[in-house]
């Protein structure tokens, strides 16, 4: 069942989403060669405590750490370690997930890692693009699959691999809730889009072929050829007007 959020709940994520950017900036700053996974995750964990929220993925499903670090063809879920440590030429995804007061925020986002080849910085502006493209068809009366055929759309005449494992959701009290939000497929299919609905639009997107493995640990996701990945995500409010897109950073 898809919930529409009240104004009360609205505002809880309003703050979440205001910690979660908080966060993201910081590691921005930090991200360069020399930098383990383990070092942003306990920094990421330190900063949301800090100010006043939990983070979402500690313990979620057993998941261990506060963040998902996932380096170079890694695609989601790649669980920060001391040993994996930022090289020059890297890219590294980052996903947040944050609770206040019994609400979440979840975002994601690709960085570079000093200077990357023409085909990686490619590859990060198509799936930040192809983000963007979907959130465009996030308004009332448009259904789902709308913001879906959107990003592949987008993505298609590049010729990468777009995820089909793993998709965006509905979002609120439970990290994952319905809608599902696929990254591909035929418009006018799915749910309408009605005001009050939250809803997490994430392509995942590699430069390779689109199909993923998970690795023994039960969380890390790889691409299968191995080639990069990046992922790019925004919580989005539908409003009666059209859309708040509410993780990204207010001027």
């Amino acid at each position: 069942m898809i919930s529409i959020k009240s104004e009360y709940e609205i505002n809880m994520m309003r703050e979440a989403s205001k910690i979660l950017v908080e966060t993201r900036e910081a590691l921005r700053e930090i991200i360069k060669p020399g930098v383990s996974t383990e070092l942003l995750n306990q920094r990421a964990d330190e900063i949301i405590r800090n100010l006043g929220g939990n983070p979402s993925f500690k313990d979620y499903e057993g998941y261990p750490k506060s963040i998902c670090a996932s380096v170079n063809h890694v695609v989601i879920h790649g669980i920060p370690n001391k040993k994996t440590v930022l090289k020059e030429g890297d890219i590294i995804s980052i996903d947040l997930g944050v609770t206040y007061k019994g609400y979440h925020a979840d975002s994601a986002a690709t960085f570079p890692v000093g200077n990357i080849s023409k085909e990686k910085t490619q590859l990060l502006k198509v799936t930040e693009e192809a983000l963007y493209k979907g959130i465009e068809k996030a308004i009332p009366g448009n259904r789902v699959s709308d913001i879906s055929h959107a990003i592949e759309s987008y993505i298609k005449p590049y010729g990468y691999g777009i995820v089909e494992a793993f998709t965006g959701h509905g979002i609120g009290r439970d990290l994952h809730e319905e809608p599902q939000v696929l990254n591909y497929g035929p418009p006018n299919q799915g749910p309408v889009l009605r005001p009050g609905m939250t809803i997490c639009i994430e392509p995942m997107v590699n430069l390779g072929t689109k199909h993923v493995k998970v690795l023994s640990d039960g969380w890390t996701v790889v691409t299968e050829d191995r080639q990069p990945s990046a992922h790019a995500e925004h919580m989005i409010l539908i409003t009666e007007d059209g859309h708040e897109i509410m993780t990204t950073k207010k001027e």
